[in-house]
């Protein structure tokens, strides 16, 4: 199994980063190739909601299911990915200090198999980490600007 983790501080308290992190209708904002993240079911958030997500690489663009596996409200939020592309991404959330907060995320992905899949596993490796790397830069900045707006009771 694959296992990476990056950690980076945000500009805003883990209330707001929790809050703009968990609404669904944000995903597609902040998550590397995401073109398309929308309920299945009656469940929109929390532990147990299923999602179908569309992605988007280039020309491949499959459908797969999202399911939130690991669920704490203020501290993680853990999605499972299953379909062609599966794995795990769990988004942690500390107190830092006065307005700011740790986001920390992590990534777990079984590697490729058979001889080609081993022979590819450093091209993997680097696009699942250069993934994660997106995903957590753009994660930061879209919190930090929902936080700097109105909807969370802050004015600019």
């Amino acid at each position: 199994m694959g296992h990476i983790k990056y950690a980076s501080d945000v500009g805003a308290p883990v209330e707001v980063a929790f809050t703009y992190t968990d609404n669904h209708l944000f995903v597609p904002d902040w998550m590397f190739a995401v073109a398309a993240f929308e309920p299945n079911g009656e469940l929109d958030q929390g532990f147990g909601a299923i999602f179908t997500t569309r992605i988007r690489l280039g020309a491949w663009r499959p459908t797969i299911e999202c399911e939130i596996t690991e669920y704490r409200r203020n501290v993680v939020i853990g999605y499972t990915l299953r379909g062609r592309l599966s794995g795990t991404l769990t988004l942690r959330f500390d107190p830092l200090g006065y307005g700011r907060s740790v986001l920390t995320s992590e990534a777990e992905y079984a590697p490729p198999s058979g001889l080609f899949g081993r022979l590819c596993l450093g091209l993997v490796d680097s696009a699942v980490r250069s993934a994660l790397r997106r995903t957590e830069s753009q994660l930061r900045r879209e919190i930090e600007e929902f936080h700097g707006t109105d909807l969370v009771g802050r004015i600019a």
